[in-house]
């Protein structure tokens, strides 16, 4: 998997432009400038979970004693639930109920950018290929940063765009992340069944 690849898939999983209704949600009651360094704040934390879980994963892996295909075949497995709800979102939206006030990690840096998806894809990454860390270092900032100039722009894409468009858009994106769920789900149990024994 090349930088660029990892980025975009990294990217789909964040989902910048399914997130921008929520995230507009959130922050309606507060002030523009307010919003803006809530946001700067929750894009910030959400970057250091994805980087600590993306450098200390494979640590987490051999402590817990879990192989690469358990991740694989688990991110799998997650990555379709979030995909599924990108498709067919409940009522209550994406992540469910929403608590009231200003948010400070929760919901918007944890589980909206950097959700359960998200972790277990840059642990993936890492504990694949260690040898490339910087590598995905840079894939993970690329995607990082076009989800913050997204989300910083939501208000301008939202009035452009409309709900109409976020959702067909969410939708298409969760298509891909199914895709990609039963690729990376295929990937782990083809592996552990060469590794399994006879």
């Amino acid at each position: 998997m090349t930088i660029a690849s990892a980025a975009l898939l990294l990217f789909l999983i964040l989902d910048p432009l399914g997130n921008i209704p929520v995230f507009l949600s959130v922050l309606r009651s507060l002030s523009p400038q307010r919003q803006r360094v809530i946001l700067a704040r929750e894009m910030l934390i959400a970057l250091g979970v994805l980087m600590a879980f993306l450098w200390g994963g494979k640590y987490a892996l051999e402590v817990m004693h879990l192989r690469q295909e358990s991740v694989s075949i688990a991110g799998g497995i997650v990555l379709f639930l979030i995909g599924i709800r990108m498709i067919f979102p409940p009522p209550e939206g994406l992540m469910g109920e929403l608590p009231d006030g200003e948010p400070f990690i929760v919901p918007l840096a944890i589980p909206l950018v950097a959700g359960p998806s998200g972790m277990a894809a840059v642990m993936l990454l890492g504990s694949q290929e260690p040898g490339r860390m910087d590598e995905w270092s840079i894939a993970l900032l690329i995607a990082w940063a076009a989800t913050a100039a997204i989300l910083f722009s939501s208000t301008y894409l939202y009035k452009l765009l409309g709900m109409r468009v976020l959702t067909a858009v969410e939708r298409l994106m969760g298509m891909v992340v199914v895709a990609l769920s039963v690729q990376m789900f295929l990937d782990g149990l083809g592996t552990y069944l060469q590794l399994a024994p006879v």
